[in-house]
């Protein structure tokens, strides 16, 4: 368990002060009309894609790997598209940590939260499946107005900013938990707390079977759902949270609970998951974080390459 971020002095030495000027400019930004935000996230996106080559090149491979009924001409729409968002994510994060709840809570359309109320029957814990949309500042903020969670989240090497995102991302929800910390997750879902997760990155070896992710038939794929969901007593539900595209808000959506999950197979029990990852991208494929090398981890350590520039 993280505890609540505390200021402390050193944070004004000189090493920091790029920081907090990178801060205090973003911070700045955050109170501007959210269309302004939104506009010059899509610019910024549009320098990341001229920019940094290799980011839209590990995002092209992702999709041309994902989707090879695509042509290039729709691969390459959906790039630029993609590298827009990211642009738009990182203007997002300042209203996530920010904005007070009074502006971020009217952006905020809930769906199906009938399902995470059935899924707390009994007392149960709830593992909520959440997905690297680049609105996902935005999300772990807005989840804390339905009912606040834990998260399992990476300590920043900067000290400062992890104060910020600790404290930026705790603003609504209870507290924070470091990603190697199995047990104190555990603890969290057998209290009956609900515990976000994350398990569509390629997080290497350890703790992954290979299974189907679109077109790819043999994807690196955590088995940490199944950790959780085998150890503790809790649901398995998945949420999504989507930018609309009129830039009116945000559409958060709760699904039911998995049933007879996990089954004891483990390629049957993440090839389900991934295919509920599936489901959430097909709705918004520009949105989600493509510049992640997702498939780096071959089955066969002297496989080639699949990001390898040309």
């Amino acid at each position: 368990m993280v505890e609540k971020p505390r200021f402390e002095p050193r944070f004004l030495l000189p090493k920091y002060w790029l920081t907090w000027l990178s801060v205090g400019v973003l911070y700045t930004i955050s109170w501007l009309p959210h269309r302004w935000q939104l506009g010059m996230g899509r610019a910024l996106g549009r320098l990341f894609y001229r920019f940094v080559p290799r980011r839209a090149h590990i995002a092209r491979r992702n999709l041309e790997l994902c989707f090879p009924e695509k042509d290039a001409n729709e691969i390459e729409s959906l790039v630029k598209k993609n590298l827009e968002n990211t642009g738009i994510a990182f203007f997002e994060t300042g209203m996530a940590w920010w904005w007070p709840d009074w502006r971020i809570r009217r952006k905020l359309h809930v769906h199906g939260t009938e399902h995470l109320v059935a899924a707390q029957r009994d007392g149960k814990g709830v593992l909520l499946l959440l997905f690297h949309f680049l609105s996902l500042e935005v999300h772990a903020r807005m989840n804390g107005f339905v009912q606040p969670a834990v998260g399992l989240y990476r300590p920043h090497n900067n000290a400062v900013m992890e104060f910020l995102q600790t404290r930026g991302r705790g603003r609504s929800n209870k507290y924070l938990i470091p990603r190697t910390d199995v047990r104190s997750m555990l603890e969290a879902l057998n209290r009956g707390d609900i515990a976000g997760y994350l398990p569509d990155q390629d997080y290497g070896r350890k703790r992954t079977v290979f299974a189907p992710l679109f077109a790819v038939e043999q994807a690196s794929t955590t088995t940490g759902t199944l950790l959780f969901a085998n150890n503790a007593n809790c649901s398995v539900v998945p949420v999504t949270c989507f930018r609309r595209d009129d830039g009116r808000g945000y559409d958060m959506t709760f699904y039911p609970a998995f049933d007879n999950f996990p089954t004891g197979d483990d390629v049957a029990d993440v090839t389900r998951v991934n295919r509920m990852i599936e489901f959430a991208i097909l709705q918004k494929p520009e949105q989600y974080m493509w510049i992640h090398r997702r498939f780096k981890t071959r089955p066969n350590k002297d496989d080639p390459d699949l990001y390898q520039a040309e």
